[in-house]
């Protein structure tokens, strides 16, 4: 009985810890599975008591109008209607306002965010965190009209275009194949793209976000980049903002991510430099970026093409 009791308690342990190494990615095609556990291995960088911050701005609504660059340091100047300006002015929850997972419960960790990005995540546990990144490049692109320019490939490389979606094509996932079939009338509603969000939520992740992304220098980061690490566990968050010294050159910048499991999009805070925080500088003291629940490399830094 003893063994018995025994060899249940090893294969317990085995199951949560292989949950728990999950992440925020899948090696095969597969649906997310639901988690509404606390996130695994959070950084200690998150564990340091975070000072209030004079750039902050409790009345502003979006990032550009809420979070203000230090003394010395001004916005680097963006295109009008392109997708680094998308980012700077995503809409802000009211400050102070927590974080809300998928289920509606709130993460109740200090020290990770300070500003919640205003948009909703749907009630399923799918869009983690290489998803909101995908969620928020979709939704530029929906927003401007650029149809055709939306596309993310599944964990097993199924390439999925929005464009196809339109059509009335739909996907049938067997096992690790994936096709399209016609079942569904042309439409383009926003209830449509939603839709196909959660597809690709469902089968992409990190591991395939990474292959689609193209690497850069980190000195010739931009706005709209993002640091990703593909695998299980895997993470990846997005440069949001930036920030230039015209005397210096030092250049600043936000980070955005979510986590598992689903979660609001959230701006980072930076424990490593709280009198900065929450920008980060490029002017790194060796090879590492430490966020509140994921390390980074410079090499981590990636663009879609």
């Amino acid at each position: 009985m003893k063994k018995l009791l025994k060899t249940t308690l090893k294969c317990f342990f085995i199951i949560i810890l292989t949950m728990q190494l999950m992440g925020c990615s899948k090696y095969q095609l597969q649906n997310k599975a639901p988690n509404t556990e606390d996130e695994g291995n959070i950084s200690d960088n998150a564990l340091q008591e975070q000072p209030s911050n004079s750039n902050l701005v409790e009345e502003g609504q979006t990032i550009e109008t809420r979070i203000l660059p230090p003394i010395g340091f001004q916005r680097i100047s963006v295109v009008e209607g392109s997708y680094a300006e998308y980012l700077r002015t995503l809409p802000l929850k009211p400050h102070g306002s927590p974080v809300v997972y998928y289920n509606g419960t709130e993460k109740n960790k200090e020290n990770i965010y300070m500003a919640v990005v205003d948009m909703e995540i749907g009630d399923k546990n799918l869009q983690q965190c290489a998803d909101a990144i995908m969620r928020l490049r979709g939704e530029y692109l929906y927003g401007i009209g650029a149809y055709d320019k939306i596309h993310f490939d599944f964990t097993n490389g199924f390439k999925v275009n929005y464009s196809k979606w339109m059509e009335g094509y739909r996907i049938v996932v067997e096992g690790n194949k994936s096709y399209w079939v016609k079942n569904a009338e042309a439409s383009n509603t926003y209830q449509d793209f939603r839709r196909y969000m959660d597809i690709i939520f469902t089968y992409a992740g990190t591991i395939s976000l990474e292959n689609e992304l193209i690497a850069v220098d980190f000195n010739d980061m931009e706005i709209g980049d993002v640091f990703i690490q593909g695998g299980s566990p895997g993470h990846a968050v997005v440069v949001v903002d930036m920030a230039v010294n015209g005397s210096t050159g030092e250049k600043l910048f936000l980070l955005a991510q979510s986590y598992m499991p689903a979660q609001e999009t959230q701006i980072l805070v930076n424990n490593m430099d709280r009198d900065l925080s929450p920008w980060y500088s490029i002017n790194l003291e060796g090879d590492t970026i430490y966020t509140p629940e994921w390390s980074f490399k410079r090499s981590d830094l990636k663009r879609f093409p």
